[in-house]
């Protein structure tokens, strides 16, 4: 009954990590056969200066969506937890969790032409209200703080609902036993929502950071990585070393970092949630 479900990740997980470990020992053109270069790749990968900009880019962007993926996500997955009228809920869910159905390329189209500095609607309408409208992927301060927003748009209603079926999981009764005991709406939040809410939490926050981690659509589709590798992400330098330089080894090493960190980072947050995270309800 499992064997489906193994062949699978036998096929597209485990070999091609497999084949990615391997190759980082090689130099490959995709032209001419393989050359050993042992250690070659990871040694001009030490002082690549790119390589550890896309790094710390990367890590700055998925920081940033986890954090409002959380709180944003939370708040969300509150106010649509109160009572309100089902055909309402039901609306007003769709309408937040739409843009999760979107490809991450139309997405990142619609924002490119909408943040246009020339005939972009969103800087028309700040022009009408008398502000000065940066220019959004033009600019390395404005850059960055675009595409965390852009990520937010699009990828928070699959957070949200996640939080959300957290939420009405939790007793009613529970809440009604902190009402009895004079809790107040805060208390019963802090006492009550987060402590039994934390394993969904901890679930949501892993799955973002996995997420943002990888991420690569809207840096090569909006901005290239620019302006000045400002917003060059991890897996777009691996695709620029694979496809543009046609340097496969030195791609599947850099393609290590990412598993790398996903697995560091990960394993931290596991060993972290023990001081936070509560199983029993």
């Amino acid at each position: 009954m499992l064997s489906p479900s193994v062949l699978l990740y036998i096929a597209f997980v485990a070999m091609p990590l497999v084949a990615a470990i391997t190759l980082s020992f090689f130099k490959w053109d995709l032209l001419t056969a393989p050359q050993f270069a042992g250690l070659a790749n990871f040694v001009e990968l030490a002082t690549d200066g790119t390589t550890f900009r896309a790094i710390g880019n990367t890590f700055l962007f998925a920081i940033a969506t986890v954090i409002f993926h959380m709180v944003g996500g939370l708040l969300l997955a509150i106010a649509l937890n109160r009572p309100l009228n089902r055909l309402l809920r039901k609306v007003l869910s769709a309408a937040i969790f739409f843009p999760v159905l979107m490809s991450w390329a139309a997405v990142s189209l619609i924002w490119r032409y909408a943040l246009d500095p020339n005939f972009g609607f969103v800087n028309y309408y700040l022009k009408q209200l008398g502000l000065t409208p940066p220019n959004w992927f033009a600019d390395a301060s404005s850059a960055m703080p675009s595409l965390i927003g852009i990520d937010v748009w699009h990828s928070l209603g699959y957070t949200m609902v996640i939080l959300l079926a957290g939420l009405q999981s939790i007793p009613p009764t529970l809440y009604e036993a902190a009402r009895l005991d004079g809790a107040g709406p805060v208390r019963q939040f802090w006492s009550v929502t987060v402590p039994l809410l934390s394993p969904t939490l901890l679930f949501a926050s892993i799955i973002s950071f996995v997420g943002a981690f990888q991420i690569f659509d809207p840096m090569f589709i909006i901005t290239k990585g620019g302006p000045d590798n400002s917003t060059l992400s991890v897996v777009q330098d691996v695709y620029y070393s694979a496809f543009r330089d046609f340097d496969m080894g030195y791609a599947s090493a850099k393609s290590l970092i990412i598993v790398a960190v996903i697995l560091i980072v990960t394993m931290l947050q596991l060993r972290l949630s023990k001081r936070w995270v509560n199983y029993d309800k």
